[in-house]
């Protein structure tokens, strides 16, 4: 099994920082800046249905795809991290998080999906210009309650107080750019690393 042994403070000043540029991002509407916590060559990907899958295949398409047009139409959600496992001696995080709508029902309660929805990351140490070093995401997998997600944004859209922007988002749902048959795939399901074995913890019987 590699072993990346990042330093614990080091990363969990990394993450701190992920966690800010992400309040940032919700304040200003606006996601896309949060490509550039992500390693030239990295991938994020999620899972719709078993044969819709998202994938941006590098940072670029992470900019302009994973937080460019699968964030429209969010303008006033927020994505609040509610607990994080860190790993720092295999270069993982994994960070739980709840969607709010930003908007309330007929109560004054705010529209939430309420299953469990979260990223799970690997972390590695890039070369930088003038021969420093600093930590990047080399891969990004999230995953989130289909059913729940269903739900709130049905009662998101019923309420009368959706956007124009997310009604026509959700018109486009699974034919964004980025969408893929499971067979057609540019990256595993399972970030690479992990496809092939590195971490294993329990083998087939």
């Amino acid at each position: 099994m590699p072993a990346a042994n990042l330093d614990r403070a080091e990363l969990e000043e990394f993450w701190a920082g992920w966690l800010e540029a992400n309040r940032e991002a919700e304040r200003n509407k606006d996601w896309k800046h949060l490509a550039d916590w992500y390693a030239p060559d990295a991938n994020y990907g999620w899972m719709v249905t078993p044969d819709d899958h998202f994938m941006a295949t590098d940072r670029e398409e992470i900019r302009a795809i994973a937080l460019g047009t699968e964030m429209a139409g969010l303008d006033g959600w927020h994505y609040d991290y509610m607990a994080t496992v860190m790993d720092e001696v295999n270069g993982m995080i994994v960070g739980f998080w709840r969607q709010g709508s930003g908007v309330t029902d007929d109560n004054g309660d705010e529209l939430t999906i309420e299953g469990i929805g979260g990223s799970w990351f690997g972390i590695e140490r890039r070369e930088q210009q003038a021969g420093s070093a600093s930590l990047q995401f080399a891969w990004q997998r999230d995953w989130f309650d289909f059913n729940s997600m269903v739900h709130t944004f049905t009662a998101v859209a019923k309420s009368g107080k959706a956007t124009e922007g997310l009604l026509g988002r959700l018109t486009l749902e699974g034919r964004q750019p980025g969408h893929y048959r499971k067979g057609d795939l540019p990256f595993p399901v399972w970030p690479q690393p992990v496809e092939r074995g590195d971490f294993i913890a329990q083998t087939a019987l």
